[in-house]
Order: C-alpha cells, then sequence, then structure tokens
C-alpha cells in the first residue's frame, strides 16, 4: 500500500519515523506487495523466515493488478500463508460492488489454513479529497456494505486496513468494526500507538513500508498457530 506524499506529510504524527531500522521480531513476520515489486523470489521470502503475504488484488471497480496471480501463485508454491486486498475507492461505487469486483478477482477466502481473509485497504485518497468527499456516517455505511456483502459471500468478515489517522477524520473514529472485522493498522515507528475505538488489538501490524524483504513490512499480533487458525476462519 503506498500512501500519496501529502497525506503523509498531514499525518506525520501518527506514521512518524517512517522506515525504522528493522528489528528482529518474535511474532509471524510478512509483507503485502503489489506489481510495484515486479517479481518476487517467494522462495527467498520464506527462507528469511517469513510466514504471510497479503497481494493486491484489485482497486476500486476496474482495476485488477497485473501481478497478482503471479504473486498469488509463487507464495502458494513457497508454502506461505497468503491472501488479497483491495484498495478502496469509495467515491466511485458501493461498497457492495467493490467486494463483489474483488471477489471475483482473486479476492475470495477458504477454509484451507493457508488463505487469509481478504483485506480492506482503506485510506488516504491518492488523488483527491482525503475521504473521498464522503460524510463520516456514509463512510461508515459504505465500509458495512462492502464488509457485509464479503461477509455474506465467504462466511468471514474482510480485515480492514486503515491508519488511526485517517480513521478518525473520515469515520468519526467509528468503533462499528471491532468485533466483526479484525484491523491491520499502518504506523512507521517503534510501537503501534493509539488504536482505532472500539479495538482493543490489533491483528497485523504494518511498521515499516521497507525493509529486507520486498514491499511493506508486518507483524501478525500472536502466534504461528493463531495466524493459521485466522486462516481457518
Amino acid at each position: 500500500m503506498k500512501f500519496p506524499t501529502a497525506a503523509l506529510l498531514a499525518c506525520a504524527i501518527t506514521v512518524a519515523n517512517a522506515s525504522p531500522t528493522p528489528q528482529r521480531r518474535a511474532s509471524p513476520q510478512g509483507i503485502d506487495i503489489s506489481h510495484y515489486q515486479g517479481t518476487v523470489n517467494f522462495n527467498t521470502v520464506k527462507a528469511n523466515g517469513l510466514s504471510f503475504v497479503y497481494i493486491k488484488a484489485t482497486e476500486g471497480t476496474s482495476y485488477t493488478d497485473p501481478d497478482f496471480s503471479s504473486h498469488y501463485t509463487g507464495a502458494t508454491n513457497a508454502g506461505l500463508i497468503r491472501g488479497g486486498y483491495h484498495f478502496a475507492h469509495p467515491d466511485e461505487s458501493s461498497g457492495a460492488t467493490q467486494a463483489k469486483f474483488f471477489l471475483a478477482h482473486g479476492g475470495g477466502w477458504s477454509g484451507d489454513g493457508i488463505t487469509l481473509p481478504g483485506a480492506l485497504d482503506i485510506e488516504y485518497n491518492p488523488s483527491g479529497a482525503e475521504c473521498y468527499g464522503l460524510s463520516a456516517s456514509a463512510m461508515v455505511s459504505w465500509i458495512k456494505d462492502f464488509s457485509n456483502t464479503y461477509h455474506s459471500s465467504t462466511g468471514v468478515y474482510p480485515v480492514i486496513y486503515t491508519t488511526t489517522d485517517w480513521w478518525t477524520t473520515c469515520t468519526g473514529n467509528s468503533a462499528a468494526f471491532a468485533s466483526t472485522n479484525p484491523l491491520w493498522i499502518a504506523r512507521y515507528a517503534s510501537s503501534i500507538g493509539t488504536l482505532p475505538a472500539g479495538w482493543s488489538y490489533t491483528t497485523f501490524w504494518q511498521y515499516a513500508d521497507s525493509g529486507p524483504n520486498p514491499g511493506d513490512q508486518d507483524e501478525f499480533n500472536g502466534s504461528l498457530d493463531g495466524l493459521k487458525k485466522l486462516a481457518l476462519g
């Protein structure tokens, strides 16, 4: 996930100290990638001790990542737990429409123990108003529409990827999703910091936008068994 420069400057406090020096971590480590990373040697990623990867599948209702299939297949063959993510454009179409597009182009889920629930990447608008022109209540409704549509199709709720700054600004710091949707928080610092309302913990933490492995650097909050249980639903 790539933040636009202006948005990063606007939330400097929240995502301060970008790209800290990577540290050895005990919890399962992973990455998230898109076509920006090009060809990825997933066997090397696996040998480096990583356990999971989120791969960009779709954006809005018309874009499919050209490297999704090769990335997904490569991660699978290397024995990584993997899942897809969708970059939301709430100004383009309904949450249900985008969820269906995501599901039709790689965002599905099955309880096979190696597929993570699809992730909704809901964050700074890369090409316009920060909140996509939606009020806080309209944004919450849009996310519910996406989330409920995904759940109806798969039986699991999507992971929500965001920053506390964006969530507070654009949803009014809604606590409506904490009991259903796993949280994936982005904060490039030495600690996670304050979480959005309702969530007492984050399931994933994107702690750096670069590091020893391709893409953004992520951590699962728990054990490897816990990560596998998430993949089982």
